[in-house]
């Protein structure tokens, strides 16, 4: 399916109209204008149009078979939600695509609420990349391995998994069925004996010439015939050759029938819905509980069970769950390709048009029905209890997500259960690859898309100062505040990213220094607070917190508003620790040369085959630079006068 940022593929004429209302503040009346002012030469043609503020961020992404028609009925605020009102109210433009017909609008739409991600429109949550198994077409000995987001190797692919998990047990066991390698070419090329894999019998080491060709090319075949739903002739085929081998008396090659039989049943064994005969297939059901609402996957592929998921599309208040659906179905295969078969549990109004929009983008027919009777029946009602269950597990969740939230309130003395919670932690090794780290909670969990890291930079910073660092990542992260003047009693800030709630892993020390770096920039309205671990290094639970007021207190040891604060802090801690190691791997494999200008890694090469070290090309002479092979004249200048000076 195209890419989001490429919506020129539909032969499109774009044109922006804008009005401008009297301020920012949202008016209902400035928002009909515009739409009005854009009215005036909108055409009655398919397409999509964006609603926007008056920053020009996306508000809403639509699409219709004849634009005017429906963008003339957000004109009309009486017949519209309150939700819509709303959004009418903050909408000071809009920006219209025509395209051909309206399938390939509902593709143009969706591409674009996953880029722009509006507030008003229904939003796939996960929008996490699925696994896939590859099976590699690239090499004279094909490898298999996971892969995740664009497919541009070549080969064949299988999926979606429905976590990572699934796709390794799969993969696992594909290794003991098949034999397949799963090494980089890298590696393949420099080995001169059997690895590890070849020992416990994962692999048939055709690196080094103990499978011919043609025997590995049998074995992907079985395995191209295995992942395309074939399993009972590849089963076949292993009990009829180990038969055949136990009556040649070769015990051995018996022996390794068997376990690749026994891996094969193991795959078939997790497979835990019977889905013989339905060959490629995704299978979609809704539940709906309090306002929110859940959506089960089940993925079958060949007939045999790939995992299933749960999805709770976000901005679903106020919305059909027929619409809800659609959107949630167009989002999610804009990045998964759709199987030939798609079940629902309801009936959709614009299930053709979602036939036409999803195989034109794949080039093959897709269908999307609700079962009546039979096998597709019952595997549609086992998703619906699926759905049912996993709404209220998250139902269940959330209830006990909002306690918590309400605790830390009252325990900080907050106005209300914080939506924003930004918690801070430094990682280094007695001063170097220092970092600073920010994880982010709210009331759905951790937000991990808005972590951040910060590498320390200020020269001034001593190495080992944790006060020093600590000031330097507060600096960079509320500077854009000050600057943008968002101290003011605007009542958009705490829409963006104001933070509710400031956690500082450290103690009084950690708290003043970053006390003392927000008042210099005038802000006073933040709820810090410090983390300190208590005499057994937080182990038991008596964590010491410390209050800008001078305050100091612990928690019970089995408070559950500690055991929350204590994730908080552990996650801060993984985070910036993972990042730390990245930063340090990352310096072990630098080089003097990486400082150079105009150096690449090829050059870099050449000069050190042939100098033997850093230090060796920083003393060397022009003229020895020069001698260097893949050295031009040139470059050996530039680097000879990086290091001397000149």
């Amino acid at each position: 399916m195209s890419s989001p940022n490429a919506p020129d593929r539909f032969n499109e004429e774009k044109s922006t109209f804008a009005v401008r209302g009297g301020g920012d503040a949202p008016d209902l009346e400035a928002g009909v204008a515009a739409i009005r002012n854009v009215l005036a030469t909108l055409p009655a043609r398919p397409g999509v149009y964006r609603m926007q503020d008056a920053r020009g961020d996306v508000l809403y992404v639509g699409k219709a078979r004849a634009l005017k028609n429906r963008v003339t009925n957000y004109t009309q605020v009486d017949r519209l939600s309150k939700r819509l009102q709303r959004m009418i109210a903050q909408t000071r433009s809009m920006t219209i695509v025509t395209t051909n017909n309206e399938a390939e609008a509902l593709l143009l739409e969706a591409q674009l609420i996953k880029r722009y991600r509006p507030p008003y429109n229904v939003l796939l949550r996960d929008d996490k990349s699925f696994p896939f198994i590859l099976l590699r077409e690239d090499h004279e000995f094909p490898r298999i391995q996971k892969h995740r987001g664009a497919r541009r190797a070549k080969g064949n692919y299988y999926g979606p998994f429905a976590s990572a998990g699934s796709v390794n047990n799969t993969l696992n066991a594909l290794q003991k069925l098949f034999l397949l390698r799963s090494c980089t070419d890298g590696f393949f090329k420099t080995r001169d004996r059997p690895c590890l894999l070849y020992q416990i019998k994962r692999c048939s080491a055709p690196c080094v010439g103990r499978i011919g060709q043609a025997e590995y090319s049998e074995l992907i075949g079985d395995a191209k015939a295995f992942l395309g739903g074939k399993s009972t002739q590849v089963q076949a085929k292993l009990g009829a050759q180990m038969e055949k081998a136990a009556e040649a008396m070769d015990f051995e090659l018996a022996a390794i029938l068997r376990d690749r039989l026994r891996a094969l049943t193991f795959i078939q064994g997790t497979q835990a819905i019977n889905a013989e005969g339905l060959g490629d297939a995704d299978i979609f059901a809704m539940a709906n509980a309090n306002g929110v609402i859940g959506i089960q996957a089940f993925f079958i592929r060949g007939g045999q069970n790939w995992g299933h998921r749960s999805f709770f599309p976000a901005h679903t208040n106020d919305v059909a769950e027929d619409e809800v659906l659609t959107s949630f179905l167009m989002q999610f295969y804009e990045e998964v390709p759709p199987p030939r078969s798609i079940f629902v549990d309801r009936d959709l109004p614009e299930a053709e048009l979602l036939e036409e929009a999803l195989g034109g983008a794949v080039g093959f027919k897709v269908s999307l029905s609700v079962p009546q009777r039979g096998t597709r029946r019952r595997l549609l009602e086992q998703a619906q209890r699926n759905a049912v269950e996993a709404l209220e597990r998250r139902l269940a969740e959330s209830t006990t997500q909002a306690k918590l939230l309400r605790e830390v309130a009252e325990l900080f003395d907050l106005p209300e259960p914080p939506d924003r919670i930004e918690v801070y932690d430094n990682s280094h090794i007695q001063g170097t690859n220092a970092l600073g780290a920010m994880v982010v909670a709210g009331p759905e969990g951790f937000r991990k898309g808005q972590y951040r890291k910060f590498n320390i930079k200020n020269p001034d910073t001593k190495p080992g100062d944790d006060f020093a660092m600590m000031r330097e990542v507060f600096q960079r992260r509320f500077a854009k505040f000050a600057k943008d003047d968002a101290l003011t009693d605007d009542p958009d800030r705490d829409a963006g990213d104001w933070p509710d709630l400031v956690l500082v892993d450290g103690g009084r020390g950690q708290l003043n220094a970053v006390k003392g770096v927000l008042e210099d920039m005038g802000i006073e309205d933040v709820c810090l607070v410090g983390i300190a671990k208590g005499p057994h290094h937080g182990r038991d639970g008596r964590e010491v917190f410390h209050m800008l007021d001078g305050r100091e207190f612990q928690l019970p040891v089995n408070a559950p508003v500690l055991f929350y604060l204590q994730r908080l802090r552990d996650e801060v801690h993984r985070f910036a620790i993972g990042a730390h190691r990245a930063k340090r791997a990352k310096a072990i494999g630098a080089s003097p040369l990486d400082e150079v200008p105009g150096i690449g890694p090829a050059r870099k090469k050449a000069l050190l085959m042939h100098f033997g070290t850093g230090r060796a090309v920083r003393n060397a002479s022009l003229a020895d630079l020069q001698q260097a092979p893949g050295v031009s004249a040139g470059v050996a200048q530039q680097v000879y006068d990086f290091y001397h000076g000149r």
